[in-house]
């Protein structure tokens, strides 16, 4: 056929009768080339849903093809009926004085004949609302933005403005706006620095890198009240360089102070040996501890690869495929739960793994009932096909749901110490019996079955042993008051070995520690303010930097040693990563100015991030999205950009950095560590 010549059939998979997939997000469309066209341009037509997933070069080629046919449509009179639509009513003006004195944009000329944004058949609601999406439609924004507390702000701010407001020119945005919000996200950033003198901060060297021959590191400075972004280095072609590397790290101490800095957290992306050695050498006081978060995405990572664990999420997979890549299956799918996704997209793709695993065992009586139900088995076009008859042979497969529940049995105690500690909150006191916990947990679990129970607890002994721990941990448990109290606890004497050890880096002279032991005695005991009643009603309920510095005066040496230690958190964040901004930052192409304002971009819109994150209670293991580029809907060849710690991988050579000289060991050989 003659239709089928045309070059966005590339783009698109000819089905039965009318009906076309589009390549990109597998979507079926009804109508032929023509919606397909309309689909991929992400322009609001034809009641065509956008493409979520098309390259912007598709999109721009597309909408091209589309303006140009519209222009070879139009007709002399149909471009008269235009003007005469156009005009204001009681207004005459000649034909001319209505010639645009710029050229219109794709969007004006493939809008041209749809209802003006004037027309009485629209509200003032509907008028703003489409000169919005039109807005995100021409200059591809993604959709998440309208989820982002600084969209409504700027919608109210407009609108209390009233009609004849004009927007701030692109001049203006990238000068005097830029300069000013900058200013501004600094006199934040001072207010801060004002607390480091009583809790100390972290340094978080936060690596980038893109599993090619590009890396990155973004410093964060974090203490109980915020965590800035510092600024971004690339370090592509100095990653084996430990003097380049130590250099930078000396200059990024210089200027927070090394007096305030109690901590740097380092992952394990590059060869951070001689680094850390050069830290620990040249800061007396300051301590180098592992991302927690990487450290448990591993274990994690080992879990998923037990034998059956991984058959158990390939089975999952089939079904999530299988719905999310037949747009009638995915609508069925939805009708039966409740609007509700089968599958979770978390920070990485091991948690993404555990917590569809979860999703998947909620609706395991309604994934029956749909495969059970005369709405698929007579109406779906797919009842019959080979990949459905696997799906339905899965999900009536009692030992797939066991597997299911085990798995989720066994994950979710080590997914709820990683929300922990993910989250940005001071948690470096609670580490160590969380993971006591979640081994503890395992144990119960496992109780009949000591062959699985060792499987386990030795992927997570090993992490701990050679990533996890720090000497910190120990401090923190001994100093936390519901540790501390708590009489079902025994600590083990390696903990107490490492609080003294930390004891004597942070107090260095004897004239520092000259009452440091009847002070531990006094707390230990709950002597003097410590035991007064409201210290013994705070000890759960209030955090143990805070509760130090409300009850600590008792032991002031002490006191101000456990605000520092007890303030600091123990994980980097999970954000998502924009690689494309921080390419262009770091690009030779690009003169002085331009890197200085796009520096000054990504400080600004990171440092707003990390404060929205700080005020907006949110699950920090998982997305609102789907990825539909994640195994759990298509095989891909490229990692998604939401899950930022997987990209933590082989290409760059190097040892795991970490703390690996503290040999103390997390757990004993047959006992938990607090003897729970």
């Amino acid at each position: 056929m003659v239709r089928e010549k045309d070059i966005c059939w590339e783009y698109a998979e000819k089905l039965d009768g009318n009906k076309v997939r589009c390549k990109f997000c597998l979507r079926v469309l009804n109508g032929g080339i023509s919606r397909l066209k309309h689909h991929l341009s992400r322009l609001p037509s034809k009641g065509v849903n956008p493409c979520s997933k098309v390259r912007d070069d598709v999109t721009d080629r597309v909408r091209a093809i589309i303006a140009s046919k519209e222009d070879v449509k139009e007709t002399p009179i149909g471009k008269k009926q235009r003007v005469a639509e156009a005009k204001p009513v009681g207004i005459v003006c000649s034909s001319k004085s209505l010639m645009p004195l710029e050229t219109p944009s794709p969007v004006t000329k493939v809008f041209a004949t749809m209802t003006p944004m004037g027309n009485s058949s629209l509200s003032n609601q509907e008028n703003a609302e489409r000169s919005i999406a039109l807005f995100f439609f021409e200059n591809k924004l993604d959709f998440a933005v309208a989820r982002s507390s600084s969209y409504q702000q700027m919608i109210d701010a407009v609108g209390k403005c009233g009609p004849g407001f004009t927007g701030p020119s692109a001049e203006a945005l990238k000068t005097m706006w830029l300069d000013r919000i900058k200013s501004e996200v600094n006199v934040q950033s001072k207010d801060i620095e004002k607390e480091w003198a009583m809790t100390g901060c972290t340094i978080i060297a936060d690596t980038w890198t893109d599993n090619k021959s590009k890396a990155l590191i973004n410093f964060l400075v974090s203490s109980p009240s915020r965590t800035f972004f510092l600024k971004s280095v690339d370090t592509s072609s100095n990653f084996k360089n430990t003097k380049y590397l130590a250099d930078i790290f000396d200059s990024v101490i210089q200027d927070i102070g090394p007096e305030n800095v109690v901590q740097i957290i380092m992952d394990s992306s590059f060869n951070y040996t001689g680094v850390a050695n050069h830290i620990l050498q040249n800061y007396g006081t300051i301590f180098v501890s592992p991302c927690a978060s990487q450290s448990l995405n591993i274990i994690l990572e080992e879990f998923s690869k037990v034998d059956w664990v991984n058959r158990c999420i390939l089975q999952a997979q089939t079904i999530s495929k299988f719905i999310y890549n037949n747009a009638s299956m995915l609508d069925l799918m939805k009708k039966f739960t409740g609007g509700l996704e089968l599958i979770r997209t978390g920070i990485t793709k091991y948690v993404s793994n555990f917590l569809s695993l979860q999703s998947i065992l909620k609706q395991r009586s309604r994934l029956k009932h749909m495969f059970n139900s005369p709405e698929y088995s007579t109406s779906s076009p797919y009842a019959n096909k080979p990949q459905s008859l696997s799906c339905i042979s899965i999900v009536e497969d009692n030992d797939f749901w066991r597997a299911v529940e085990e798995s989720v049995a066994i994950s979710e105690p080590f997914l709820k110490v990683l929300r922990e500690v993910s989250g940005g909150k001071p948690a470096v006191g609670s580490i160590y019996e969380l993971m006591t916990r979640a081994k503890e947990s395992i144990r119960t679990y496992y109780i009949m079955d000591e062959n699985k129970c060792k499987i386990f607890l030795d992927i997570v002994d090993r992490n701990w042993r050679g990533q996890l721990h720090s000497p910190l941990h120990s401090a923190a448990a001994f100093l936390n008051p519901s540790i501390q109290y708590n009489p079902e606890i025994k600590f083990l004497g390696s903990i107490k070995e490492d609080f003294f050890n930390v004891l004597e880096k942070l107090l260095p002279t004897p004239d520092t520690r000259r009452d440091i032991t009847t002070q531990i005695l006094t707390f230990s005991r709950a002597s003097g303010m410590f035991g007064c009643k409201l210290a013994m009603e705070a000890r759960e309920t209030v955090p143990p930097g805070l509760w130090w510095e409300q009850y600590g005066d008792s032991a002031p040496v002490l006191q101000r040693v456990a605000i520092r230690i007890l303030s600091q958190v123990c994980s980097s964040f999970s954000f998502e990563r924009h690689w494309s901004t921080f390419q262009q930052i770091h690009s030779e192409k690009r003169n002085k100015i331009d890197k200085e304002s796009l520096n000054d971009l990504v400080y600004i819109s990171y440092n707003l991030k990390l404060a929205r994150t700080k005020s907006v209670e949110a699950d920090p293991l998982q997305f609102d999205d789907i990825d539909m580029t994640s195994e759990w809907v298509e095989e891909s060849e490229h990692p998604s950009p939401h899950q930022w710690l997987d990209r933590f991988g082989s290409a760059l050579d190097g040892s795991d950095l970490n703390t690996r000289q503290f040999s103390a060991s997390m757990f004993s050989s047959n006992d938990p560590i607090f003897g729970l």
